[in-house]
């Protein structure tokens, strides 16, 4: 053998002495030395029965270990206290223990310890040096029982019959506000009576846990506020919920903790119980520290649950039942809590049933699924709550809504949604209007854009009632396409824009305070209306009318077959306008009633260029055309013995250019044209033209009829002016005014033969003799073939009376100077002046016969009773002996 083959055996010898006397030497100081060095140099008390250390290798197997900290109110490290069974540490760092104070092992088994833990004081960062922590690569606990406490002695954590099995755990010292007191790698863990109390407001129990091959399952989990709801609101006026939770069940594997990360998979919460408080807190302070957890949950399911969400009274504001959620990669972290959404997740299904919502206005619904592509809802109910409080309110059910979402997101905190479909069927019920606040300004909230594709409502029975004027559709049925949503530009309130809608129902139906308007069947689109049997029937009797009016007012019966239009329209964005190429009224059938009995109305009435002018939106109709219709015009005034009656049968009418001078680039002169039998009895045509544009109000009309037999017209004069038509023609009657709110003038043409007319008394039966004899000895009875026309002028317009009634000013003076004469009013001062010496005959007579009366019962002498006698013979005759003469 060489010489330095055996130099280093004998070295290799040498040192393995060594070595094994030195372990000898360490293990017999420590069975004898350690636990006094321990309490001389650490913080802690530690006794065992036996202890066994190999200083090779760093392993050490203790049993009977006791451990207390030897000051326990010193809160700046942590305590224990309790006992361990067995302890076997492997690869123990005993360098670092002794000179570093820090505990490091690659392997740590606790056999049965039942352990108090107190948590340290948390730290400033920024005065105090970081503390060193616990670190242990891997730790197996058996049948343990430990209870981890904060530094103020509050329980914490706590867990009874703990088998755990964890690689990588690591303990800190360090505050637990933002970060958590354990993390690990991987694990696998089983135990019983499970309590955590992140804060003084909430614990955490948990009957049993228990890992098997990585899947976790928990029994029995409850999230419990440790304060009465009555007491969290007093110790925690700004806070804005309270919660409650209970899960039966619950399963998930592959559970991360890292600082202050928690990662898990698989989560599967069975038949949970959900209750929130609210407190009605609405403008919360929002705290200073955000949070700084993330959670990461992958394929995470709801199953069966039920929530609660309770008013600040108490009573209950959200109900459901039967919930279901899948969700998949669901995360929440610093970023997403700043958004209206606080989680992100990639994709997710939802469903429930039996969801009930109270408040002023309720909501029930029979089912609903929900996909981040489409949703649908089953038996949606709606109804007023208890104190509607001035708002709209519905009442309404409908058996099925469905939807499908091109888009759903929030950016900078602004709702941007995408509908590709909305389909709501057999929706019926009442949309009750609120009340209108004048000058409170709109917000546009969260919306950012809202695009909706297409909405289709089908069969359905919608009410909608505005101040006892309901407005009812019968099998409606309707499609929108093209709904935009979004802020204005001054950013006050909402602009709506629609592309493109269709609909349809039968049996509409309007109510107002003196009409039922009702509508066979009403189709509309963008381009094209049509309406079948429009009726407008008065609720009230004529008489009720006259009663219920303060002011004159218009009665109107009206009835029409069928009324269409063309064109193209929008009536629902902030740019709407009407512009239709033809619209067609056929076989309408119009009364009109005015009574004068009641108060003039003393508002200024405008002529129909200025009523149109007003219009506030473009609106221009090429063509308007009333075909094969009547109109029917009553008055009466107190005088008259039921109304006068004005008749247009056959009634046709074209207009063109109705418009509202709001349209660049089109004609603002209207030009009416009427052509119609009057009174049944002749024809009439009328020309009627006005320029919308003009702010003087200009207008001409000029007309002609023919071949009018006077008694036609006496069922208008004959009522209230106590005359009628005998006998006579109108052979033509020609007319021509030009005017403007101050009145008209013109010219006036009748040519009628053998015109008579009788003066009657108020009950319209006996006819007056000599005033028809006066009148008819004034009235020219024939105009000659060729007559003249007359001159209409200075005929002046009380404003506060309608277009027709200067109208009918202007045929008056026509009719005056034609059948009386051109000097009107010295005619007419005659008639009163005979009719005044009429009048004071007839009184001297009765003076005479009354003064006769007396003079025979006065006895007289016969040569006297002669005289008189026979002047007054002389004077009444017999053939004149009457009283009218």
């Amino acid at each position: 053998m060489k010489k330095w083959v055996k130099r280093l055996l004998i070295s290799f010898g040498i040192l393995a002495g060594l070595l094994l006397a030195a372990n000898f030497g360490l293990n017999f100081w420590l069975k004898t030395q350690l636990p006094e060095y321990i309490k001389k140099n650490t913080d802690y008390k530690v006794s065992y029965k036996s202890l066994d250390v190999d200083l090779s290798t760093g392993n050490i197997l203790v049993t009977g270990i006791s451990v207390n900290s030897k000051d326990p109110q010193n809160t700046n490290v942590i305590g224990l206290q309790g006992t361990i069974d067995t302890l076997k540490v492997s690869r123990f760092g005993i360098y670092d223990a002794i000179f570093n104070k820090t505990i490091s092992s690659s392997d740590l088994l606790l056999a049965k310890p039942n352990l108090n833990v107190i948590l340290a004081k948390p730290v400033d960062q920024k005065t105090e040096k970081k503390r060193k922590p616990f670190l242990f690569e891997n730790i197996r606990i058996n049948e343990g029982k430990v209870a981890v406490f904060k530094h103020s002695k509050q329980k914490f954590l706590s867990v009874e019959q703990l088998d755990l099995s964890v690689e990588n755990l690591q303990m800190t010292e360090e505050s637990v506000e933002d970060k958590l007191p354990v993390v690990f790698d991987r694990y696998s863990v089983k135990g019983r009576n499970f309590f955590f109390r992140p804060d003084n407001v909430y614990a955490i129990t948990i009957h049993s846990i228990n890992t098997t091959n990585g899947q976790m399952s928990v029994e029995s989990f409850k999230l419990i506020p440790l304060l009465s709801f009555t007491q969290f609101k007093k110790f925690y006026p700004q806070k804005t919920q309270l919660f409650e939770f209970t899960i039966p069940k619950m399963e998930f594997k592959d559970v991360v903790l890292n600082k202050n990360k928690v990662a898990l998979a698989g989560a599967d919460f069975q038949s949970p119980v959900f209750t929130v408080y609210n407190t009605g807190v609405k403008n919360a302070k929002k705290e200073k520290k955000k949070s700084n957890f993330e959670v990461n949950l992958e394929n995470i399911k709801l199953k069966n649950a039920v929530a609660q969400i309770n008013k600040s009274d108490g009573s209950r504001l959200l109900s459901a039942g039967n919930l279901n959620l899948n969700i998949n990669q669901l995360v929440f972290n610093k970023s997403t809590s700043e958004q209206v959404i606080p989680i992100g997740y990639k994709d997710f299904t939802f469903s429930g049933k039996n969801i009930v919502y109270t408040d002023h206005q309720n909501m029930a619904i029979g089912s609903v699924a929900l996909k981040p592509t489409n949703g649908e809802m089953i038996d949606l109910s709606l109804t007023p709550g208890p104190q509607p409080n001035g708002k709209t309110t519905v009442d309404l059910k409908t058996s099925h809504i469905a939807f499908n979402i091109n888009k759903l997101e929030f950016i900078n905190k602004k709702l941007n949604l995408d509908l590709k479909n909305v389909l709501v069927e057999n929706a019926n019920g009442i949309i009750k209007a609120g009340e209108n606040k004048p000058g409170k300004s709109t917000n546009p909230g969260i919306i950012q854009s809202v695009i909706v594709r297409k909405v289709s409502l089908k069969n359905s029975n919608l009410t909608y009632d505005k101040g006892k004027e309901p407005l009812v559709f019968h099998d409606l049925n309707a499609t929108v396409n093209g709904i935009e949503i979004g802020p204005k530009a001054n950013n006050q309130g909402l602009s709506f824009n629609v592309k493109d809608y269709f609909l349809t129902t039968r049996n509409f139906a309007y109510k107002t305070q003196f009409y039922n308007i009702s509508l066979g069947l009403l189709k509309l689109n963008k381009n094209k209306v049509q309406i079948n049997n429009f009726a407008m029937k008065p609720l009230v009797s004529r008489n009720q009318f006259i009663k219920m009016i303060p002011v004159e007012r218009d009665l109107y019966d009206l009835k029409m077959g069928q009324i269409s239009a063309e064109g193209n329209w929008d009536l629902f964005s902030g740019h709407k306008f009407i512009n239709a190429s033809h619209v067609l009224i056929q076989s309408a059938d119009a009364n009109i009633f005015r009574s004068k009995i009641p108060k003039d109305d003393p508002k200024i009435k405008a002529l129909y260029s200025k009523m149109l002018r007003s219009i506030k939106i473009p609106m221009n109709i090429n063509t308007l055309d009333l075909k094969n219709s009547v109109l029917v015009y009553e008055e009466d005034t107190p005088e008259s013995m039921g109304p006068g009656k004005l008749i247009f049968s056959n009634f046709n009418m074209n207009v063109k250019n109705l418009n509202s001078a709001k349209a660049k680039g089109k004609p603002t002169k209207v030009d009416i044209k009427i052509n119609c039998s009057f009174m049944n009895l002749s024809p009439l045509s009328v020309n009627w033209g006005f320029d919308v544009a003009d702010q003087h109000d200009t207008f001409t009309i000029s007309g002609k009829t023919s071949n009018l037999p006077v008694s036609g017209i006496n069922p208008f004069i004959r009522p209230y002016l106590h005359i009628t038509a005998t006998a006579g023609t109108i052979q033509e009657m020609l007319f021509n005014f030009k005017g403007n709110p101050a009145g008209l003038h013109g010219t006036f043409n009748l040519k009628h033969k053998d015109l008579k007319i009788a003066v009657l008394n108020k009950n319209n039966h006996e006819k007056k003799g000599f005033l028809t004899a006066v009148a008819n000895v004034f009235l020219k009875s024939n105009s000659g073939n060729y007559p003249e026309a007359v001159t209409v002028e200075n005929v002046e317009r009380d404003p506060t009376k309608s277009f027709f009634n200067l109208f009918w000013k202007g045929i008056e003076q026509g009719l005056k100077k034609t059948l009386i004469g051109k000097n009107v009013e010295k005619t007419e001062q005659k008639v009163k002046n005979a009719v005044s010496s009429v009048k004071e005959m007839k009184q001297s007579v009765k003076d005479i016969k009354e003064d006769i009366k007396q003079k025979k019962n006065t006895p007289q002498p016969l040569e006297e009773k002669k005289e008189k006698k026979g002047f007054l013979n002389g004077i009444f005759k017999k053939k004149d002996n009457s009283e009218e003469k």
